[in-house]
């Protein structure tokens, strides 16, 4: 008996439509391109900005649907150390999930700062799942206005 190539109900021959559900299998569980450099990610991790000011630097962060209790922020070595863990929030209650793209996990990002910073005054504010740290600037590290004499 000669098998056919081609699916009940399918114009794509058997190996492109294998090929495509391996693919797609291979972009659900790595997830490339999904942290913006082409690396797999694996569990949640915060999208940030960084800003440089003349007397600070301030980082924004993307924690949505966490509370002020679910993460910590830390400058250590001239790095502010963000880290905390977002909990899943799924109850089945008879659902069938047919996707499920939110990621979830305990998360670390350390936000490297180009000068010596002062770790004793730096302060956050969180409000609508938006983290913002002001880390100042060292006052050696602060621009220094030299009077010109003529």
């Amino acid at each position: 008996m000669k098998r056919s190539l081609v699916p009940f109900g399918s114009d794509l021959p058997a190996v492109d439509m294998f090929r495509r559900e391996m693919d797609s299998l291979f972009n659900q569980f790595f997830d490339f391109g999904g942290n913006g450099n082409g690396m797999p990610t694996w569990n949640y991790e915060p999208h940030i900005n960084l800003a440089e000011h003349e007397d600070r630097f301030e980082v924004t962060a993307e924690l949505p649907g966490l509370t002020p209790q679910d993460f910590s922020v830390e400058v250590k070595d001239n790095q502010l150390w963000i880290s905390g863990e977002k909990k899943e929030e799924r109850t089945d209650n008879g659902k069938t999930f047919h996707r499920v793209e939110r990621r979830y996990g305990a998360f670390r990002r350390v936000i490297p700062l180009s000068t010596q910073v002062n770790s004793e005054h730096f302060a956050a504010d969180y409000k609508d799942g938006v983290l913002t740290a002001r880390v100042p600037k060292a006052e050696s590290a602060k621009p220094k206005r030299i009077e010109v004499k003529s």
